[in-house]
């Protein structure tokens, strides 16, 4: 809530006019409880992976097969309409159970030890780049030893092999997991705002643009036009459905976003050799011409 009773005293606070936004701003919030600004945060995650997948799900639901095959990475796999609203249904289920109380129990830290901001100014486009940046990078890397751990094997029967149960994954299947492994990983996703307090409006950005970078990896399709291509050290789609396609015996590709983490600790290796010795896609291959065969 901003403690300006009018405009003209947040302007006399800013010692300088509003800009259009920081007015619009002004006017939605000033009556709004911080707290339920701060909520917002899951509405946006459950909007994103609601809307997120669904055009790459029309293309591979409705799209001829020739059409879509040389972009999908296992062209073998064709999941029904069925199978991806099982999904969908399930996945919106664990995610209200394990996300939604995340902001109650979260709130009080980062509102009073690590100042989340929610008032005037509103910070400028590079301060918020920068701070994206900074959340990407720590989340990765705690992410990437979560998941190294959810691959030991206690974890992995217990909890991982939910997640693991597409080795074909599509869109839907991002968040599609154990109920302990979202809520664990969800919590992840705050580690870099505990270090970098930010802005409400940041705060809510980095929950839209995660979440569609996790659509983006687990979309099932790599296009050689996508822009994701031009980000340095980027995994992208390809790299982490190698991931999923050999299951639980993978250990390799532990990194959600970047790829760095694989390189300094030597989870890449195997990947690589495949890739570059164009094993991996003859793999796929061989599994397309099994299953047309039988």
């Amino acid at each position: 809530m901003i403690p300006y009773a009018t405009p003209e005293e947040a302007e006399a606070a800013l010692g300088r006019a509003m800009t259009k936004a920081e007015a619009a701003w002004f006017r939605y919030t000033a009556a709004t409880p911080d707290f339920w600004l701060y909520c917002c945060c899951v509405a946006l995650v459950l909007l994103v992976y609601t809307l997120a997948p669904l055009p790459l799900a029309l293309l591979e639901l409705c799209a001829p097969a020739k059409l879509t095959s040389p972009y999908k990475l296992q062209p073998q796999v064709r999941l029904s309409p069925a199978a991806f609203l099982r999904c969908f249904k399930d996945t919106s289920l664990t995610m209200a159970l394990s996300i939604a109380p995340l902001p109650f129990i979260l709130y009080p830290v980062f509102k009073f030890v690590h100042q989340v901001r929610t008032g005037l100014p509103l910070p400028s486009p590079w301060e918020s780049a920068a701070q994206l940046l900074v959340y990407f990078l720590v989340e990765d890397y705690v992410g990437y030893w979560i998941h190294r751990l959810l691959h030991t094997e206690w974890c992995y029967d217990k909890i991982h092999h939910v997640h693991h149960e597409y080795k074909a994954p599509m869109g839907y299947a991002a968040p599609y997991a154990h109920w302990v492994e979202v809520f664990v990983l969800g919590s992840a996703s705050f580690a870099g705002l505990a270090i970098v307090p930010c802005h409400i409006t940041t705060f809510w950005l980095w929950f839209i643009v995660r979440p569609l970078e996790a659509v983006d990896t687990h979309s099932g399709f790599d296009f050689p036009f996508s822009p994701t291509k031009l980000i340095p050290f980027y995994g992208g789609a390809e790299y982490h459905d190698y991931h999923h396609y050999v299951g639980k015996g993978s250990k390799n590709n532990f990194a959600s976003v970047f790829t760095f983490c694989d390189y300094i600790y030597g989870t890449h290796k195997v990947y690589f050799f495949l890739v570059n010795v164009h094993i991996y896609k003859a793999l796929i291959t061989i599994s397309l011409k099994k299953k047309t065969s039988n």
